[in-house]
């Protein structure tokens, strides 16, 4: 009987971040070894209605990385995977893959890239705002439901400063704030000192630690941190949003039976509104429901990487 492999990269993510909230890269080891164990078994209850669903086993794993879980969908050796943007790109002109559906969180089928500091007088214009859960915005950001917004304080970021950033392929965490550098004349890899935190947790900690005058996210990071990562969260400012980008997804193996991958995404749509699928999808990476995916959505994320030289295959 035919067995589908559902990489947990809904939680890969949530992976990464977890094990480096430490403040450094992760290695592997044990503590690292006993996270992805509990994300097996946070996506196992998805894996099982799945099967339920389809009529066919599907099982859950944990890759190392999205690199990873490309190579796994191009052996063939996996059918169904979540990736963040850009991933979603790579997936999808390496290993052939088809882009079937979107995150949506809040209603929202897009996300964009905060802009921090802990030097607020040098990068901000007005006087910083606390939102309902004391974190504070500056030039705008707290009343702008988009982005991009503040974007003119990027400019302030002089030669040599320490930016932290996530990962050179990550559309929030580097590709599209590396963009907004170009654009305010700044080169994001000689001008500054760019600073590679392995996550989105961890940029927001060196900012607060003062490791990095200004670093980069996805929106609203800060609330990921564990107790004790930040003793001081009024040292991090949101002074400046990037544009919209779309939300990570879910793709299928291109050699999939249509009416299969079809029924896949359908499978998903209706988990995500059970109660039970909502408490999965929550605790596995924070997603609220799927939506259709709009591929023409995905083109100001090739652009933008481009623009950087970086190409997807």
């Amino acid at each position: 009987m035919k067995q589908l492999r559902l990489p947990a990269a809904l939680a890969a993510m949530m992976l990464v971040a977890t094990a480096c909230s430490g403040g450094g890269a992760a290695s592997p080891g044990a503590s690292e070894a006993g996270e992805a164990d509990v994300l097996v078994e946070n996506a196992q209850p998805l894996a099982d209605y799945l099967s339920t669903e389809l009529g066919i086993p599907v099982e859950s794993f944990v890759p190392n990385d999205y690199t990873g879980l490309i190579a796994a969908m191009e052996a063939g050796q996996a059918d169904i995977g979540a990736f963040g943007p850009f991933s979603l790109l790579q997936a999808q002109d390496i290993a052939g893959a088809e882009i079937i559906l979107q995150s949506a969180r809040d209603g929202a089928v897009t996300y964009h890239t905060q802009w921090m500091t802990n030097d607020p007088d040098k990068y901000c214009e007005d006087e910083p705002q606390a939102n309902e859960d004391g974190l504070l915005f500056c030039n705008g950001t707290l009343e702008a439901t988009e982005g991009p917004a503040g974007e003119d304080a990027i400019a302030s970021i002089e030669s040599g400063t320490p930016v932290s950033f996530v990962e050179a392929a990550s559309a929030s965490g580097y590709i599209f704030p590396a963009v907004q550098l170009l654009d305010a004349g700044i080169d994001p890899e000689n001008d500054i000192e760019p600073i590679f935190s392995g996550g989105h947790d961890n940029s927001v900690i060196a900012v607060c630690n003062g490791d990095a005058e200004v670093g980069v996210s996805f929106n609203d990071a800060r609330t990921i941190l564990e107790e004790g990562d930040c003793e001081n969260m009024d040292d991090v400012v949101v002074f400046a949003l990037s544009p919209e980008i779309p939300n990570d997804g879910v793709a299928v193996r291109g050699e999939l039976p249509d009416q299969l991958k079809q029924d896949i995404a359908d499978a998903l749509i209706a988990y995500a509104g059970t109660e039970e699928g909502a408490e999965v999808l929550d605790s596995v990476y924070e997603i609220d429901e799927f939506a259709p995916a709009d591929l023409d959505a995905f083109e100001i994320v090739r652009q933008a990487a481009e623009e950087l030289g970086i190409t997807s295959d």
